[in-house]
Order: structure tokens, then sequence, then C-alpha cells
């Protein structure tokens, strides 16, 4: 297992610039040998900058698109048209944007009458894709809440510790909502995990993460540690500013 990379950047802006070059860089190695790119994708605020940017020039030609395969790391399970909406945020800022063909963008379904139902047929897809190979994802983007959690793996749930399955469903109480998760499973077979972390709100939880006691009931994102990859953290210095060195 490789140790994560760590990169501290002045800001957020500076967190999404270094991102969108990184990512680029990272599909224009792999497509050189490989005819597609997996890349699962990120909730949140911290993503919709790093959206804007890889949808504008000079990303925006640099990406063979038509080569992209998307996913999602987790989903709200609310209607699309919900600005709360993983899927929705991403098309917002990104996919609209984009030339990918929609065959090869593949959202967690929230319109099912049980989201069982919908995790189900998720993970269905993953295994078309990735059954019997070494890696899953080419790419895993990532986010980590300011309770440690990544994903919907939140602290004190027993996601965290589900090993069978690759994509799950379960109702959170504390948002009083379903939740679609990928689970630690499939994540940690991705060949690279690539973290985004900004603002001095996330700075203790990424201290007990990065250099604290292996706890993963209380920081769930310590779970993300993958079997052949390699993890970066791309993060500012507000939120690293509890690090030591």
């Amino acid at each position: 297992m490789i140790s994560p990379a760590l990169h501290i950047l002045p800001d957020a802006e500076s967190v999404a610039q270094h991102a969108a070059q990184f990512i680029t860089e990272r599909i224009e190695q792999t497509l050189q040998s490989r005819d597609r790119f997996t890349m699962a994708l990120s909730g949140g605020s911290t993503p919709k900058r790093l959206h804007e940017l890889l949808s504008a020039e000079p990303y925006r030609s640099r990406i063979d698109w038509s080569r992209i395969h998307i996913f999602w790391g987790d989903e709200r399970y609310l209607p699309f048209e919900d600005e709360r909406n993983n899927a929705r945020m991403a098309y917002d800022t990104l996919l609209n944007n984009v030339s990918i063909p929609a065959e090869q963008i593949h959202v967690m379904r929230t319109d099912l009458p049980d989201p069982r139902e919908s995790s189900t047929q998720y993970e269905a897809v993953l295994h078309q894709y990735f059954d019997g190979k070494e890696q899953s994802f080419d790419l895993l983007l990532l986010g980590m809440g300011d309770d440690g959690h990544t994903l919907s793996l939140f602290p004190g749930t027993e996601v965290v510790y589900e090993t069978e399955k690759w994509c799950t469903s379960f109702f959170l109480k504390q948002q009083d909502m379903f939740r679609i998760t990928l689970t630690k499973t499939i994540a940690n077979k991705s060949a690279c995990i690539l973290f985004l972390t900004t603002g001095a709100n996330k700075a203790a939880a990424l201290k007990e993460v990065l250099q604290g006691d292996t706890n993963i009931n209380l920081y769930p994102s310590q779970v993300i540690q993958p079997e052949y990859g390699v993890t970066h953290w791309i993060v500012d210095k507000a939120a690293a500013s509890q690090l030591q060195d």
C-alpha cells in the first residue's frame, strides 16, 4: 500500500486549479494505452469550481470526452430536479457543457420507489464494468466532511463496515433522507483516489484522518486505502492548518 501524497495549496481556487491540471494529465496518460477512462464524481460544494474549470478551455479541448465514462460516489435520494441532488449539480456545472455520450453517464437513480432497488441496479452496472479486473475506477474523486465522512460513509453508521456490497443504500437519520453510496470495497480498488478538502472547518478532521489513530467509526475517511492504487490529497492551507510537519 502506497502512502498518500499530500498537496497543500494557498486557497480553494488554487486547489481547484491544481486538481483540474492533475485530472487532465491523468486522463491524457491513461488514454494513451486504454480505450476509456472511468471517473466517479463527488457531491458537495468543493467540486463545483473544478467542474467549471474542466468544462472550459484549455482543459475541455485537452480531454477526449467521448472516451470518458462517468459514475458517482454517492447520492442523496432526492429528485433530480432538487438542487441538492449530486447528479443535478454535475450536469449543471460540467456534463451539460462537454460531449460525453449519454450511455456513458451512469446516474444513481432516485426516481424508483425503493432506494434499495436503485443501489442494486447501480451495483449491477459496476459489475459489468469491473468484474474480473484488478482495479475499478481510473479516478475516484472524493471530498471529506468536517465530521470526517466521505462518500456517504458517516460516523457511527453500519455502512462504514460493509465488505460484500459495492453499492448500498440506507436511511441517514440526522439528514432525514435515504442515501446511496459506493462502499470501501469498490472504492479501494480504484487506480487513483483524489481527495479535495478546503476550509478551516475541515482542519481538525483532516489532522485525525491523516495523522491520528485509526478510528473508522469516528473518521470514516480512514477506510479509503486503495489496494493497488494511489491516493492524493489536494488541500488548502486552512484545511491543513493543524497538520504536523
